[in-house]
């Protein structure tokens, strides 16, 4: 389902080709700044932003050079959803990409909760912060964390629509995501207003970052999990270099979750400490009652081999992981 379109040290293209009818350019992405986000949450803070600035900054200058988009510098608009949109850093990255200066910036607020009276549905609970500007064309470049898309489809429908209100011709959206299927689901529904309303569009590129993940529902057989946030390893589709790097380490392959919380991971460390604290002291407590790591790793990431990480023992992982959280 991947097959390779480019390949160096510093960044590997897999493009997605399957039985789903796709219209847009879906893409699997690895570089060395989101295997190791991906694989050590200690990557955190302004050291979390800044790898994944520069990975983006990477990917859009090969992206080019490959002639795999069409970004002009006096087109192109980064449309941040906030907060989640923050944590890639696409102004600067287009800046550092391309030594732009003058290209835009439009911000739109989009916070999901889940539905009081069935806590498996989500609903956009505050969106009142909107910012947008466009030129008379325009080439939108968007990032998220993509679990149920909440904030991506109401995101999507708010770009469109203020497109129309402002006159402008949308040319081309490219997504950046640490996510699951659903943003597929979406910019394909984006790209076919698009395409509709706007002669001219070229075309949507979705680029998954080191893996198209799993979403867990409450059927999914998992000790530890929270719906409808977790984006798993278990069943995903991923880049070969993100899971040949899950070997690196034990703890790497049976974290909860690919990337967390991601705006606490960025701009508020204590709560997304105590969010880890809480995973490795569940895992321990799991441990201590006599569960394996070769079990755990079989519930969270079952394509890998136990037998390449020899003998390990789990309470010594979480009991680490746990003393390498605490304040120094």
């Amino acid at each position: 389902m991947l097959h390779p379109v480019v390949q160096t040290p510093q960044c590997a293209i897999h493009r997605i080709s399957d039985h789903t009818p796709a219209h847009i350019d879906r893409l699997v992405i690895s570089t060395p700044e989101t295997r190791a986000i991906a694989n050590d949450p200690r990557v955190m803070g302004v050291d979390y932003t800044r790898r994944l600035k520069n990975t983006c900054a990477r990917i859009l200058s090969l992206l080019k050079a490959e002639e795999m988009n069409c970004l002009t510098e006096h087109e192109t608009i980064v449309f941040d959803i906030l907060r989640g949109g923050l944590n890639f850093g696409l102004r600067e990255a287009l800046a550092d990409a391309f030594s732009w200066n003058r290209h835009g910036g439009s911000f739109i607020s989009a916070q999901r909760a889940r539905v009081d009276d069935d806590p498996e549905q989500w609903h956009i609970m505050e969106s009142e912060y909107s910012k947008v500007y466009m030129p008379k064309t325009a080439s939108i470049v968007i990032g998220d964390v993509v679990a149920t898309g909440t904030s991506l489809e109401h995101a999507m429908k708010a770009l469109v629509a203020e497109a129309k209100k402002q006159g402008t011709a949308l040319r081309s959206i490219v997504f950046f995501t640490f996510g699951g299927s659903r943003a597929e689901e979406i910019l394909e529904a984006a790209d076919a207003m698009c395409r509709k309303l706007f002669p001219a569009y070229e075309g949507t590129t979705l680029i998954y970052l080191e893996g198209r993940f799993v979403i867990p529902t409450e059927e999914t057989p998992l000790t530890i999990k929270i719906t409808g946030t977790d984006l798993l390893r278990r069943d995903a589709l991923m880049a070969p270099e993100f899971i040949e790097s899950s070997y690196e380490d034990p703890s790497y392959p049976i974290q909860r979750c690919t990337i967390y919380d991601a705006g606490s991971r960025a701009f508020w460390t204590p709560e997304y400490i105590a969010d880890l604290t809480e995973y490795w002291s569940e895992t321990l407590t799991l441990a201590e009652n006599g569960m394996s790591y070769e079990t755990l790793l079989s519930e969270r990431f079952p394509q890998l081999d136990a037998t390449r990480f020899g003998k390990v023992d789990l309470t010594a992982i979480c009991r680490k992981q746990i003393a390498q959280l605490e304040p120094k």
